[in-house]
């Protein structure tokens, strides 16, 4: 028995060893999977990307006609028992979560757990800026997946013992899961910059085709807003919308907040945190931080939002209906959250919390010119 496993493991270590020497041809092969480039953008085709970025655009529904319960589309139903193939790949984060492929063949991440925050924010903070007209992924809450191939635990961060454990012919189901779809385009990124950083939003030049000043600090804004506080670059895509890749620059691009499962509180779906956790952290300037967040709000830093960019997005958020944002949190499954707390069950606290944050937004004196 020692031999034999001492034999799975040294097998691992050298699967997982090819996987390290060909990781950026794996890489490439991941990017293509999501509409992704291979990185070989020069830092200027990415700069012209950048500078013609936007952030915002109108949404294809009505504000006020959301529907913050349901799903992006009707591909996969809420009440859905998705069956898919695992799919052994690395994974950034420490959130649970794994890739799998679904009949069609396409390839789908999925995060899992009761006590996984993203399975629950995600979803949330995605439908929310998706219905505003922000860049989001697409997350889709179902019934079930039954993965097939699937460790009893998959967690591609331990991809060595996932080898050693997988079974192609076991089928592992997961009650508590959420499917993510990555937004379509071409991620535009080179070999030192993925994604991009909260001050390079500067760099956007309405003069250029980008967005104006007042949607790039409404994104800010939302970001405050959301108590979005992780955002290391990587958190942040920007991708090509051109359908064909000339391979001389983007035409079309957009800037968006790709990763936001730590959202609303700073422990993430922290309706306490989320309450004391002020809009503005100087309301006179309009000075809005999140220093006091985890890694002090990593490349968010200090900005003062414009009056236009606050009405921008406060003109947004007060289209919102009382019934819509309950229906958000009920929708992402807040009260199943295995650490909520008990106030933090009640989706109508939730709710209040919510319009609270909006009014600090819109019930106040115009921001400085």
């Amino acid at each position: 028995m020692q031999v034999r496993v001492a034999a799975l493991l040294g097998a691992a270590l050298a699967l997982s060893a090819c996987r390290g020497l060909v990781s950026r041809a794996g890489d490439g092969q991941a990017a293509g999977r999501e509409g992704a480039s291979s990185g070989a953008e020069t830092p200027e085709l990415r700069a012209q990307a950048l500078r013609r970025a936007h952030v915002w655009r109108e949404p294809p529904r009505p504000i006020g006609a959301a529907l913050l319960a349901a799903n992006p589309d009707d591909s996969l139903a809420t009440d859905a028992d998705v069956a898919c193939t695992f799919q052994l790949r690395p994974s950034h984060g420490w959130s649970p979560k794994f890739e799998c492929a679904l009949p069609s063949g396409e390839d789908v991440k999925v995060k899992y757990g009761r006590n996984s925050v993203e399975v629950f924010a995600e979803v949330a903070a995605t439908r929310l800026l998706s219905a505003l007209g922000f860049g989001a992924d697409r997350m889709y809450v179902v019934r079930s997946v039954k993965c097939r191939g699937c460790p009893l635990h998959p967690y591609p961060k331990l991809e060595i013992l996932d080898a050693v454990r997988r079974d192609p012919g076991r089928e592992v189901t997961f009650d508590v899961a959420a499917v993510e779809r990555r937004m379509p385009g071409r991620a535009v990124r080179t070999a030192t910059a993925d994604g991009w950083t909260w001050p390079e939003l500067d760099q956007i030049d309405p003069a250029q085709g980008g967005s104006s000043r007042a949607e790039t600090d409404a994104l800010r804004l939302m970001a405050v807003f959301l108590s979005d506080w992780d955002t290391k670059s990587a958190n942040q895509r920007l991708v090509c919308l051109d359908s064909i890749d000339t391979g001389h620059g983007c035409a079309q691009s957009f800037a968006y907040l790709q990763d936001v499962g730590e959202t609303f509180g700073p422990r993430g779906v922290d309706l306490e945190g989320w309450t004391h956790a002020r809009i503005w952290a100087d309301p006179a300037t309009c000075l809005v931080s999140m220093k006091d967040m985890p890694y002090q709000g990593a490349t968010f830093g200090e900005a003062r939002i414009g009056e236009a960019g606050r009405r921008f997005l406060g003109d947004r958020l007060r289209q919102l209906s009382h019934a819509q944002v309950v229906a958000l949190f009920s929708g992402a499954r807040f009260a199943e959250y295995a650490r909520q707390s008990d106030a933090g069950r009640d989706v109508e606290r939730w709710a209040r919390a919510f319009e609270d944050r909006v009014a600090q937004i819109t019930d106040r004196s115009p921001c400085p010119q």
